[in-house]
C-alpha cells in the first residue's frame, strides 16, 4: 500500500477530529481514536483511493455514515446520490 502524505493526513485527521468534536461532544483524543479506527481513515490513509479529492466535511460525512451503517460506502458522496 502507499500512503498518503502525512501533510493531507494530518489535515484530514486536525479538521475531521474537530467535527467530530463539535458534533458529538467527544473529547479530541476520543474523537481522533474513533476517525483514526475507521474505514475511512484507512481508505484516506491508502493513495490509492485518491480520497484527499473529497473536502474534510466529505470525509466526515463518510465516518459519519460508517458508524451508523456499518459502510462508509453509503454516504451519499460515495453514491452519488447529491444533485
Amino acid at each position: 500500500m502507499t500512503r498518503t502524505s502525512a501533510v493531507i493526513m494530518d489535515y484530514y485527521n486536525t479538521e475531521v477530529v474537530k467535527m467530530i468534536s463539535l458534533k458529538y461532544g467527544f473529547t479530541p483524543m476520543q474523537a481522533f481514536r474513533s476517525f483514526a479506527d475507521s474505514e475511512i481513515h484507512k481508505m484516506l490513509s491508502d493513495k490509492k483511493y485518491e480520497m484527499w479529492e473529497f473536502g474534510a466535511p466529505a470525509i466526515f460525512d463518510m465516518w459519519e455514515s460508517e458508524k451508523i451503517t456499518g459502510d462508509p460506502r453509503n454516504s451519499l458522496y460515495l453514491r452519488g446520490d447529491l444533485s
